[in-house]
């Protein structure tokens, strides 16, 4: 059973009178690795500075290790941070850049506790070699830093932040700066360094990608509240809320009624599920991922509805399809021209219920992203009576 390492106790914190952390309640184990994933100004980065030292919380407590750390300053946590800056030294090069801490760094002389003395360049060189290789960058230590790709940078960045031992990495969106490609392979070059090295790594993004595919648990909020916290599995298919739903991937959210254990309606027809435990006829909102939906003959659908948008993706293709003035994303293989009728139909276990709550309403519909939602009327009044 994992040892929890770190606890956020009833943090509060505002800027201006506006509340930014709102009796956020959250712990982390040892060895975990956490996102903290939300939007712009949902407390996320608050949440990261709080536990390194660089921001004091209005009320509430943190807890390393049990012992309440809230006046301990940044330098004495054993915590360090990478940020989304690398702030390498252009003077110096890796080498120099990664052992740069441990040359300000004092240890205490074993035979006399009082004393301070400097590491020896001997275990400066053995760890800043250690560090070399698990960044897979062991040759490169005599290059400058612009000498070096955005990802060498990074991980020289991280390197500097491990040398020191600490037993938690702090990483404020530190992929933000690479390109696309570079990022999809250095989200599974920081997962293999987390677990070469053996400590808790807290991450911030808004890159629910990046989220998805590090962590062991990720924490989603919003307006400084958690809205859920789960493994990756869990938040994409099983969201608490709409907000949860949209974040994480893209999300069909249709409001529904459920007429009892196992049976949903929409559109005025009957759907099996796998969910129960609501009131019978409970209003309800129902999620629906766009891979979900299988494209039939109109004969065999459960619903009918119009093709208002195509984009080809590469290995899928992107449909929007109205079903009576609601727009739904159908992601498939199967092509489907703009205008076509087509008949869907969908698993019970492609069908997730969700409790209503205050993000009801505000998510799901594909309007937007429709370019004939403008020129068509879904319309025709007398043909979408008789779609269902």
């Amino acid at each position: 059973m994992s040892k929890e390492l770190i606890r956020l106790r009833d943090l509060c914190m505002a800027y201006d009178d506006e509340l930014v952390l709102d009796h956020l309640n959250l712990y982390i184990n040892d060895k975990e690795f956490l996102t903290l994933l939300g939007p712009s100004g949902c407390g996320k980065t608050t949440t990261l500075r709080i536990i390194g030292g660089f921001s004091t919380p209005a009320s509430g407590d943190v807890l390393f290790d049990g012992v309440r750390i809230n006046d301990v300053p940044p330098y004495q946590r054993q915590i360090n941070t990478v940020f989304q800056k690398y702030a390498l030294f252009p003077h110096l090069n890796v080498f120099e850049n990664i052992a740069f801490g441990l040359r300000m760094q004092r240890r205490s002389d074993p035979k006399d506790p009082k004393r301070k003395g400097k590491l020896s360049e001997e275990e400066i060189r053995e760890r800043v070699m250690e560090m070399l290789e698990v960044i897979s960058l062991k040759g490169f230590e005599n290059r400058k830093p612009d000498a070096l790709s955005g990802g060498q940078q990074q991980r020289v960045a991280i390197a500097r932040a491990l040398v020191n031992r600490p037993k938690v990495l702090l990483l404020d969106e530190p992929l933000g700066a690479l390109d696309l490609k570079l990022r999809k392979d250095m989200q599974i070059e920081l997962k293999r360094i987390q677990q070469q090295v053996g400590i808790t790594f807290i991450y911030v993004t808004h890159d629910q990608e990046e989220a998805l595919t590090m962590s062991d648990t990720i924490v989603v909020m919003d307006k400084g509240t958690i809205q859920q916290i789960g493994t990756p599995e869990d938040i994409y298919n099983e969201p608490k809320n709409a907000f949860v739903a949209d974040f994480i991937g893209e999300s069909n959210i249709i409001d529904g009624i459920m007429v009892r254990d196992n049976l949903v309606q929409m559109y005025g027809r009957q759907f099996p599920c796998l969910d129960g435990g609501f009131g019978e006829n409970e209003p309800v909102d129902v999620v629906i991922r766009p891979e979900d939906i299988d494209i039939v003959p109109l004969e065999q659908g459960q619903l009918t509805g119009t093709v208002t948008g195509v984009t080809f993706k590469g290995m899928q293709y992107d449909i929007i399809v109205d079903f009576r003035g609601f727009k739904w994303l159908i992601q498939t293989t199967d092509h489907s021209p703009v205008g076509a009728k087509i008949g869907i139909k969908i698993d019970p276990d492609g069908i997730h219920v969700m409790k209503k709550s205050v993000y009801s309403g505000m998510y799901g519909d594909y309007s937007s992203f429709s370019d004939a939602y403008d020129e068509l009327d879904d319309a025709e009044a007398g043909e979408d009576e008789d779609e269902t």
